[in-house]
């Protein structure tokens, strides 16, 4: 069954030995940070961790490395633990294409509705066990919330309601800054709510069931709804409830739901922050949230995303929902694509398994994937396999590179292509040069090289080399 609320996956994760409960006092910080650094270290079946004794906190209760892991990530879309990485993206993209869309459920009652604090009362520091992630970091960050907005200009339009993840630094009681990246929808619905001299009005819902965090980091499609593909992915409809200041829809379940608006023309200083790219991005200007209302369940809990150097929870979290999206786009164009491992520094470097319909096929499909709605700010280096080539099989991988790969034609450079400016190799940030490598073989009327049959472990083989074994022990 789908979980409905964070607190029935962190129970399904106990039971399955996944939730490694910390009773021990400890101090926010170093100690909360260290820890979600150190707990991805353990390798692939990595727990989360629950802290609930808290130097300085009378009730906090904190979540980390909740999707941390293979086996985490599998329990969140109802598989075995069990599961491998290749097979969970395989089973997304099934789920999508099998079952989306999938409305949602509007229930009464919301969990996060328990208590309120309104006006002057509202205070950030009141309900949120804040901390810092990193040393370097500026200040204190949002940074696993499910940010709500809607497009200005077609606000009755479901669809067009983006529910994303974006950081944000706490900067008062009751002001945050917020990263809006331009290829991000968010950046959209602000860019013509300014345009109209409007605030744009904002949700942020905090400790989500597991696969509402999972589709919030999702690439879609400006027009395709969060709701309608967790309800896919979930097997059930995703449960959402109207937040009642700015009338958006927000997960039923949440631990924390802030309402108010991103103000119109208004930025202040945001960072640094230790971002997934396992760098520090420097300060900048950035818009400013004022939050009006408070929401929230009795004892709630705080769950945080930690951030570094890979792997760490995000490159689990968002590993299947980066790869599905950039498959499912280039397989509708060019059914030849077998599998994309997009997997790594969300999708920085793609590699693609296809088959080729003429020469140069390969390149095309490289290109291509720089240029769907996740690979234009992303995909800085996408490598171009063979169909027998498992792209989430790094070894296999590294046979392509070493032996199909002549740099004098199969590297193509395309320069000054968008990209996150995040990236701390763009230069100036949010520009870079992009990078196709065709590991391929090559098909008419490309001629490179002299290939012959690759060697392969065929059961027809391994009969051959039995019988000239016994042929030389007869001689």
């Amino acid at each position: 069954m789908p979980y409905d609320d964070l607190r029935s996956y962190l129970a399904e994760l106990d039971r399955h030995g996944q939730l490694l409960r910390i009773t021990d006092e400890v101090a926010a910080e170093p100690d909360l940070a260290a820890a979600a650094n150190a707990a991805p270290r353990l390798g692939d079946n990595a727990p989360a961790l629950y802290f609930d004794n808290i130097t300085g906190f009378t009730d906090a209760k904190v979540a980390l490395n909740v999707h941390g892991s293979w086996p985490n990530h599998a329990l969140a879309l109802g598989l075995p633990p069990a599961t491998g990485a290749k097979e969970q993206v395989e089973e997304f993209s099934r789920r999508w294409r099998d079952n989306f869309p999938v409305e949602p459920e509007r229930r009464s009652d919301p969990l996060w509705a328990q208590e309120t604090l309104d006006g002057g009362e509202v205070d950030l520091f009141k309900v949120l066990p804040l901390f810092r992630l990193n040393d370097g970091d500026g200040g204190f960050y949002l940074d696993k919330a499910a940010v709500v907005t809607r497009d200005p200009e077609d606000p009755e339009n479901f669809d067009k309601q983006n529910v994303g993840v974006y950081r944000m630094q706490v900067k008062g009681r009751n002001r945050l800054n917020l990263l809006p990246v331009p290829v991000h929808d968010i950046a959209i619905h602000l860019h013509k709510a300014e345009e109209r001299g409007e605030d744009l009005p904002i949700a942020i819902a905090l400790g989500n069931e597991p696969v509402i965090s999972i589709v919030a980091s999702t690439p879609l499609g400006y027009d395709t709804s969060e709701y309608h593909l967790a309800g896919a992915l979930r097997g059930a409809p995703a449960p959402i409830a109207t937040a009642p200041l700015t009338g958006l829809d927000v997960p039923w379940g949440s631990e924390v739901v802030l309402e108010g608006v991103v103000e119109a023309h208004t930025r202040e200083a945001e960072g640094p922050f230790g971002e997934f790219t396992g760098h520090y991005s420097g300060g900048r200007s950035m818009p400013v949230v004022r939050i009006d209302k408070i929401s929230y369940r009795r004892s709630p809990i705080f769950e945080s995303l930690y951030l570094g150097m890979p792997r760490t929870e995000i490159d689990y979290m968002v590993a299947a929902s980066t790869c599905a999206p950039i498959y499912q786009q280039l397989k509708a164009e060019f059914p030849e694509v077998q599998a994309v491992n997009a997997t790594y520094t969300h999708g920085l470097l793609a590699i693609i398994s296809t088959k080729k319909r003429l020469g140069g096929f390969a390149k095309a499909i490289g290109t291509r994937s720089m240029s769907t709605p996740h690979g234009l700010g992303y995909c800085k280096i996408v490598i171009v396999v063979d169909e027998d080539v498992d792209p989430f099989d790094l070894p296999q991988v590294m046979w392509a590179l070493s032996t199909k790969v002549n740099p004098a034609g199969d590297l193509v450079t395309l320069p000054n292509f968008p990209v996150v400016g995040l990236d701390p190799a763009s230069e100036p940030a949010g520009i870079t040069h992009k990078l196709v490598i065709d590991a391929t073989t090559p098909v008419a009327p490309d001629d490179r090289g002299r290939y012959g049959q690759p060697v392969t472990d065929l059961p027809e083989m391994a009969e051959w080399a039995a019988k000239l074994h016994a042929l030389r022990a007869a001689v």
